[in-house]
């Protein structure tokens, strides 16, 4: 492809750039908007998976999972719950993979899976709405038993359970791989006990419970209408998956040393992450149904209700107490989750918007923000409507960029690596963002009953067919031109004599720090080489190395070396 430079901007002055001490500080900023390089990777598979495994002690699992039960009977529910989960683990396979891989993040992922540059800020904020929805949720959940067992009012337990999180999610990966390592085995005690004392000493209830109905008015029988809507629940989870790989990207790179750990680590951290979600959903509603008639419907898909009810069959004197700690400490392991994926998106969508980029932590506080609005709007009412509205358009999302890992890829319609350089990609590609916009628009009429009951039904089935039909169609009429808009000029290659993405480092003409070889890109405007964020944050450049005319074909292989082929990067030692 002919390089087309605007020869007329001034080149800008070396060094112009200067961040503040929260974006500098590499434990504050856990490479945010960045490629995470090997020096940072430090960590074990075993370590990185059971981070990534803490995050989901989240007790939303067993509102849902009541929910469902409790609206379309067992069932429909059973169904519904392991229909999700299927869907769930089979499109988290190749996301993790292609993550763990590149060491990047799902927003990073998205923008060289058919996005484009641009057209990725657009799933950052469906992602972060994820994460800010779900915060919402799992701040109520702890509120409710900071209410129950400390007699604190709700509107106060939002605020309390907002601010506890902040300072653990500060400090990242490296907090946060500590808190959720230590605190893992008494959690999964904890949530396990109620389930063993009640198959002890009431086994028969496990069998009552196959006849539960709930207020479905087909009882416990199964109906597709059912099915089909508790199953649009669950899916609003597929998201997770991002939250997953925001820890999988610190995941050290696959040798033959450490292939079977590394592969074990990836596929149990991420898609994995829905066995047990779905197993406490299946949880959630069996404990539903063993409550209900004691606090009622209305309250039986709260989870500090289930669990003083659970922990009440064999701990009665300490019930309360017990309960209240295990939703707290449920609560903060996966709000810490939620609250650090959420900045690590607000980081991506307000970087390329304005310019700028405050920092992570900035974000952690806009995020919690958010959250607590919702908290104080009374979210957790209103949890089967919401989750099965954002499905849809989590589903299109999730649905496009794995069509494109899983077909368009192994097809060569697409290049075989994930470009995420605003260097090397064009704004916008049709193929994915297109992809999901159509599909979006379809499934949400569906929901409003464009198509009728069962259209509404089904709708994140809708999203997720089209999505997946799309991307491909879109990669086959645009001839896959939309994904590269140039080459990797640098000389240094981007892989090492053993073949894993090299760890040389180059010095960033613009803020004069020294980044690995995987974050750089060539700039001639700068006349030196760049790291990926003082890329995306230039204004001045208006995109000059990239091309003006027509777009040109798929760069299928990894770029090549092509020595004195770019602006001579400034090297670091």
């Amino acid at each position: 492809m002919t390089e087309i430079v605007d020869k007329q901007a001034p080149p800008a002055p070396p060094g112009s750039r200067t961040y503040n001490g929260w974006t500098q500080n590499d434990t504050l900023e856990d490479y945010s908007l960045r490629y995470a390089p090997k020096s940072f990777r430090r960590w074990t598979p075993y370590v990185v998976a059971t981070t990534a495994l803490g995050g989901i002690a989240y007790l939303a699992d067993f509102a849902i999972g009541g929910s469902i039960a409790l609206s379309h009977g067992f069932s429909s529910a059973m169904v519904a719950i392991l229909a999700a989960a299927v869907v769930i683990f089979l499109t988290g396979i190749p996301i993790s993979y292609y993550s763990a891989k590149y060491s990047i993040d799902m927003d990073l992922l998205t923008r060289g899976a058919g996005f484009g540059y641009l057209g990725s800020t657009l799933t950052s904020v469906i992602y972060a709405s994820f994460t800010f929805i779900f915060f919402a949720l799992e701040g109520s959940i702890m509120a409710q038993a900071l209410e129950l067992g400390l007699h604190i009012p709700l509107a106060l337990g939002y605020v309390i359970c907002s601010l506890v999180i902040l300072p653990l999610v500060v400090y990242g990966m490296t907090a946060l791989s500590r808190m959720q390592v230590w605190t893992q085995p008494v959690w999964l005690v904890l949530m396990v006990a109620p389930f063993v004392s009640i198959a002890i000493q009431e086994p028969g209830k496990f069998s009552e419970f196959t006849h539960f109905a709930g207020d479905s008015p087909t009882g416990s029988s199964i109906s597709m209408l059912g099915v089909g809507a508790g199953a649009g629940v669950a899916l609003s989870l597929i998201a997770q998956i991002g939250e997953q790989v925001d820890y999988l990207r610190f995941m050290p790179d696959k040798t033959p040393e450490n292939g079977r750990r590394w592969w074990a680590a990836v596929l149990g951290a991420g898609p994995g992450w829905v066995v047990l979600g779905a197993l406490k959903q299946i949880g959630g509603a069996f404990l539903a149904f063993f409550i209900a008639g004691s606090v009622g419907l209305s309250k039986a898909n709260e989870p500090i209700q289930q669990y003083v009810h659970g922990f009440g069959t064999f701990a009665a004197p300490v019930a309360l107490g017990l309960a209240t700690f295990f939703v707290i400490l449920s609560q903060i392991k996966i709000n810490s989750t939620n609250a650090y994926s959420g900045s690590l998106s607000w980081s991506n969508f307000f970087s390329r918007l304005t310019h700028r980029h405050p920092g992570r932590v900035v974000y952690i506080f806009l995020n919690v923000g958010i959250a607590l609005a919702l908290m104080e709007g009374g979210v957790f009412g209103f949890l089967n409507a919401v989750l099965g509205f954002y499905s849809n358009v989590a589903i299109a999302w999730i649905g496009a960029v794995v069509a494109d890992l899983v077909i368009n890829k192994p097809l060569k319609l697409s290049p075989s690596y994930i470009e995420f350089k605003r260097a090397h990609l064009y704004h916008f590609n049709p193929v994915g963002f297109g992809s999901m916009l159509i599909a979006s628009a379809v499934s949400i009429a569906a929901y409003f009953e464009a198509f009728g009951a069962y259209g509404k039904a089904f709708s994140p089935f809708i999203a997720l067919f089209l999505a997946m039909v799309l991307s491909p169609l879109f990669a086959v009429l645009t001839k896959g031109r939309y994904y590269i808009a140039r080459v990797d000029d640098l000389d240094e290659p981007l892989l090492g004599a053993d073949g894993l993405p090299s760890a040389a480092t180059l010095t960033c003409s613009v803020c004069t720090t020294e980044f690995e070889r995987p974050d750089m890109a060539g700039c001639p405007f700068h006349q030196g080489a760049i790291c990926s964020l003082c890329c995306s944050l230039e204004k001045d450049c208006h995109d000059s190395c990239k091309s003006a005319g027509t777009p040109g074909p798929v760069d299928l292989a990894m770029p090549a070396v092509r020595p004195g082929s770019g602006p001579s990067p400034a090297r670091g030692r």
